[in-house]
């Protein structure tokens, strides 16, 4: 770091390492529902504290104008994200973020190439060592794949794209060709390339086909297994910061890095084990159809009863535990807030109302806990499957709202369904179950859910939102 003279190099490290600190200390509060916005806060103010540093260290070097404008531009865009995209919208909007990540480390390595090959026509010797060199690649190639990644995963959430392939890209073939042409082009660019034109060539080339590696990657996985990539991406996206760190030699980038990459695995395994599949079945074996898939259809349950509003309503009536179970659906119908009300009308009554959450429900990790806490749901009242499942064999009435494959019996009672395995709550164990949902169609595992069928199940056709405000207008009525 360079000693600028009114900004002592020990400074601006010391401010480093403070931001690195609450960074980690921000990470670690995100770990509980109750801690998770003060969590998100620290964070921001060690992002604040970085940003500072840094424009103390590049102030003198840089016009002020551009950097003030790249600030105000960031935080204004940041601010209107923040404010207009619905909950429903967070899973693509985490996903596009994870892929600005990515572009962010590729410009940087570029420019950092190109102010070498800059330096070199003006009669300099290359500063591209060896360990130099390997970062640029990693960074290259890392950010590249992050980016196109992302942007797929977008595409996929938001229903933009649909299919397995886009043209020839997602066959594992052309994968596998790809990223050995990634390889090939980081080796030559980092110790073989000599010149301007060999070493633009060769990091540039290098930018597309990981671009394009990026997308082959992602295109070819299903709907249901998104909460899995955009976690993975999030990880990538960190790998890549920490490389940019070394690239530039910067600490706080390489710390921070490696948080985002470390925890982004974690969580990565975390999700893969939710599924009972393994990250390398995830990338490489499709599971389910982008829409849903063919199977499950209307046409193949044979004995399904369905209740209205005054039929749930009776039953609520005479319940003394009720357990309510998000699923997209109710994201969808953003209904959160019916699903609050209802729960304060049961208690009112002396009922006891709690919430069990499935670790893959919704479009990424922590989607229905941040949904139930907008409506401001008490954390005490939210439990995760392996503290909930038992008690459903005791509970008067579980309510499904929009969830399907994570209470599909199959998975642990057909060994020989493609969801074999996955832990799901046992929903079926309940005395009565309400499954609020638009239709019969299958999740995204494409598969019949025998719930639907079960003699203590009642399908509650609708819009979730919709039969909410009819339960609750029925309830309050009794």
């Amino acid at each position: 770091m360079l000693f600028l003279g009114l900004v002592d190099s020990t400074l601006i490290e010391s401010l480093y390492m403070l931001s690195a600190l609450i960074f980690i200390l921000g990470i670690k509060r995100l770990s509980g529902v109750r801690t998770a916005r003060g969590g998100n806060a620290l964070a921001s103010l060690g992002m604040a504290i970085a940003i500072i540093a840094t424009m103390l260290v590049v102030g003198v070097k840089v016009n002020w104008l551009v950097l003030a404008g790249g600030i105000v531009a960031g935080t204004v865009i940041g601010a209107l994200l923040a404010i207009r995209v619905h909950m429903t919208g967070m899973p693509e909007l985490v996903a596009f973020f994870n892929g600005m990540g990515g572009a962010a480390s590729v410009c940087v390595a570029l420019a950092e190439v190109a102010l070498d090959l800059t330096k070199q026509r003006d009669g300099a010797l290359s500063s591209l060592g060896s360990d130099k060199a390997v970062a640029i690649a990693a960074s290259v190639l890392i950010g590249a794949v992050t980016l196109s990644g992302s942007l797929v995963a977008f595409g996929k959430l938001s229903g933009k794209i649909k299919s397995s392939r886009i043209g020839p890209i997602g066959s594992q073939g052309l994968n596998a060709v790809m990223a050995v042409a990634c390889i090939a082009l980081a080796v030559w660019g980092g110790f073989f390339a000599t010149g301007s034109g060999s070493i633009d060539l060769a990091h540039w080339g290098l930018a597309i086909v990981a671009l394009l590696l990026g997308i082959g990657l992602v295109v070819p996985i299903g709907g249901a297994d998104m909460p899995v990539v955009i976690s993975l991406l999030n990880s990538y996206s960190g790998l890549a910061a920490c490389a940019t760190g070394f690239v530039l030699h910067n600490n706080l980038l390489i710390v921070a890095g490696s948080l985002v990459g470390a925890s982004g695995l974690i969580l990565t395994q975390i999700m893969c084990k939710a599924m009972d599949r393994s990250l390398t079945h995830v990338l490489f074996a499709k599971f389910g159809d982008d829409g849903g898939g063919s199977g499950g259809g209307a046409d193949e349950y044979t004995s399904v009863k369905s209740a209205g509003p005054e039929e749930a309503a009776m039953i609520l009536d005479t319940a003394t535990s009720v357990i309510i179970v998000p699923g997209y659906g109710m994201a969808v119908a953003q209904a959160q807030h019916k699903v609050k009300e209802l729960a304060t009308v049961l208690e009112a009554r002396g009922c006891t109302v709690r919430y069990a959450i499935h670790p893959v429900a919704g479009r990424m990790p922590g989607h229905m806990n941040v949904l139930l806490a907008e409506a401001d749901v008490p954390y005490e009242q939210l439990f995760e499957l392996e503290k909930i499942n038992g008690d459903f064999q005791t509970t008067d009435v579980a309510i499904v709202l929009g969830a399907n494959d994570v209470v599909n019996p199959a998975a642990a009672e057909d060994p020989a369904s493609p969801i074999a395995g996955m832990p799901v709550l046992h929903v079926w164990e309940a005395q009565t179950v309400f499954v609020i949902k638009r239709s019969l169609s299958p999740g995204y595992a494409g598969i019949k859910n025998g719930l639907f069928e079960r003699e203590n199940t009642m399908m509650c056709f609708g819009d979730a939102k919709g039969f909410l405000e009819e339960l609750i207008a029925e309830v309050k009525e009794l």
